[in-house]
């Protein structure tokens, strides 16, 4: 009875937490479309990369006159840690056979603090299940809606929504930067060399510069 209770509680978290971060999608989708991508192009990115700070590190680069390369280095350079995250999550969800890679694919900041949130694997694993599906599935719903919407108009840089992605990025990564101290030095730091480094060298390549600030924080 107690295992029902806590798998019922852990589908709860997923579906909330996967609702509530879909709707972010729109704020991609709008941004890649304004970043000059396509709707077919944004929506690609969402169903083969979903992973958000990526997506939107790489059409913030392609939006500022960067290469396809240094963006791309850029994205790959941040969805890094969800390998750090597969490793953690590897033996607590025993996902066997070709369902590894499905799984894979769902590995990202969201499904896995659900899942680590869990009491025991069986919850963790229906937590990380609920919200991987339900995420993906509105992220890329709300992609398509946000891209359509932002094709439709003239210059969408005229309203302002070249800034949405930025301000969506800072928004998810906010509730991380309060948590603790050592995020904030890092981010503060890497923000630093990223303005330092910007004057110099093209757009996308500060973004990789900066993770020198991981050096600052790891001799601290």
């Amino acid at each position: 009875m107690e295992q029902t209770t806590t798998r019922s509680a852990a589908i709860r978290d997923g579906l909330g937490v996967g609702l509530a971060v879909g709707l972010s999608g729109v704020a991609f989708g709008a941004a890649a479309v304004t970043a000059g991508l396509d709707v077919a192009q944004a929506c690609v990115l969402s169903l083969l990369t979903f992973t958000g700070a990526s997506q939107f590190a790489l059409t913030g680069a392609v939006g500022a006159g960067g290469d396809l390369v240094s963006a791309t280095a850029g994205a790959l350079l941040l969805g890094t840690r969800n390998t750090l995250y597969g490793l953690r999550l590897a033996d607590l969800l025993q996902v066997r056979g070709t369902r590894r890679a499905v799984a894979a694919h769902g590995v990202i900041d969201e499904s896995t603090a659900v899942a680590l949130a869990q009491p025991d694997p069986a919850a963790a694993r229906a937590g990380f299940t609920t919200t991987f599906v339900t995420l993906y599935v509105m992220w890329n719903l709300t992609t398509l809606a946000g891209a359509l919407g932002t094709s439709f108009l003239g210059d969408p840089g005229m309203l302002g929504l070249d800034v949405v992605g930025p301000a969506t990025f800072l928004a998810i990564l906010w509730p991380r930067l309060r948590e603790r101290s050592e995020l904030r030095t890092l981010a503060l730091t890497g923000a630093l060399i990223a303005l330092a480094a910007t004057p110099f060298l093209p757009p996308g390549v500060p973004v990789l510069v900066a993770a020198a600030a991981v050096l600052v924080v790891m001799v601290r």
